[in-house]
């Protein structure tokens, strides 16, 4: 990795443009990043960069990092999401996938779709970006009961983290109160929180349930999420109708067989169809 020799917060990018210009990319004083044209020398980045460059050689580039990063061989860009935000960045690796299974981005059909693409990817992880603290706030009420609290059936649509394609079902939480309740809603966002990752089914279910836990302190907290996954149905062994149940339980709704039987019983009483 390098820096331009005169100035630690200056590198040079270029690569096969029509223009044969180079791109010279700047860190400034708001912590974003300017790019403009320059002729100084010439270094590569990947094709899809310089496309998006190009189209405006003046434009600021949002970042969190001020550092500048560049690539010493073609086709290898060093930590690229230092020069761009999230949304550009993942926009121009779209443009760039499409471009390797043999479509043409710039075909009006696909002109947009990277732009597209990484706004929806955002949303689909939106989940590292919030806080419970935040979620629960003050939802938490003194509510003198130590009975069974169940809120089923709330969807749950999440990203397999091995072939990033999604999987939908539904996620059952109950609890024992111990003295204190958490707001029913809170219950399905905090579910949400943890869905809108990339995640396994066994990890997604365990965390949930450790954080109602840790939130409430309650007696015991159960929960089940049962889904689909599209890695088994769009790919490999692709059989429909195949549904997945994980479970995960702690305090009294692990330990006590009769707690658990009157949770499992209270989910079969409102069972779909």
């Amino acid at each position: 990795m390098s820096t331009n020799s005169s100035s630690s917060n200056e590198v040079l990018a270029s690569g096969n443009n029509t223009s044969g210009k180079s791109l010279l990319v700047e860190a400034n004083s708001i912590d974003t990043l300017d790019v403009h044209d320059t002729e100084e020398q010439s270094k590569h980045i990947p094709q899809f960069y310089l496309q998006l460059f190009m189209s405006d050689p003046n434009r600021r580039l949002a970042t969190s990092h001020p550092r500048l990063i560049w690539q010493t061989q073609p086709g290898l860009l060093v930590d690229d999401t230092a020069l761009v935000s999230p949304q550009t960045g993942i926009a121009a690796s779209i443009r760039g996938i499409l471009h390797q299974i043999g479509e043409d981005p710039d075909r009006e059909g696909l002109l947009k779709t990277p732009d597209r693409y990484a706004e929806a990817l955002l949303f689909f992880t939106k989940g590292y970006s919030e806080s419970i603290d935040k979620v629960v706030n003050d939802a938490i009420f003194s509510v003198d009961t130590h009975e069974l609290v169940i809120v089923r059936d709330i969807d749950i649509f999440s990203m397999c983290e091995h072939h990033l394609v999604p999987f939908t079902g539904k996620i059952h939480i109950g609890y024992i109160p111990n003295g204190r309740v958490l707001g029913l809603s809170k219950l399905a966002r905090i579910a949400e929180i943890y869905a809108r990752r990339l995640q396994v089914q066994e990890r997604l279910t365990r965390e949930v349930a450790a954080t109602i836990d840790e939130v409430l302190r309650p007696l015991g907290v159960a929960v089940v999420l049962e889904c689909t996954h599209m890695c088994m149905v769009m790919r490999g062994v692709q059989k429909t109708g195949t549904v997945t149940f994980t479970q995960s339980m702690t305090g009294v709704l692990k330990d006590d067989l009769k707690e658990q039987q009157q949770f499992y019983t209270l989910l079969r009483l409102g069972q779909r169809g």
